[in-house]
């Protein structure tokens, strides 16, 4: 399983947060969170926990940020 940072934007864009809003609402600095949701940092536990209760999503809503991450040899056998 992968982390999807795609959906995590998605989600928070569809909220009508901005980067900054979710930054400073989860106690980060724009800059700080913008690494984040770009892949540049890692997200912890305890900030995905924050960005979830931020976004209206209760725990049993993480595997919706989470994707199948399937190897490449099998994704060329499947072909």
């Amino acid at each position: 399983m992968k982390f999807d940072l795609n959906r995590l934007k998605a989600e928070r864009i569809a909220k009508g947060l901005t980067q900054a809003q979710l930054a400073k609402a989860i106690g980060l600095s724009t800059n700080a969170y913008w690494r984040k949701e770009n892949g540049q940092r890692d997200i912890g536990i305890k900030e995905f926990l924050k960005i979830l209760k931020v976004l209206g999503y209760s725990e049993n809503k993480l595997p919706l940020f989470f994707k199948q991450d399937v190897d490449k040899r099998e994704q060329k056998r499947g072909k």
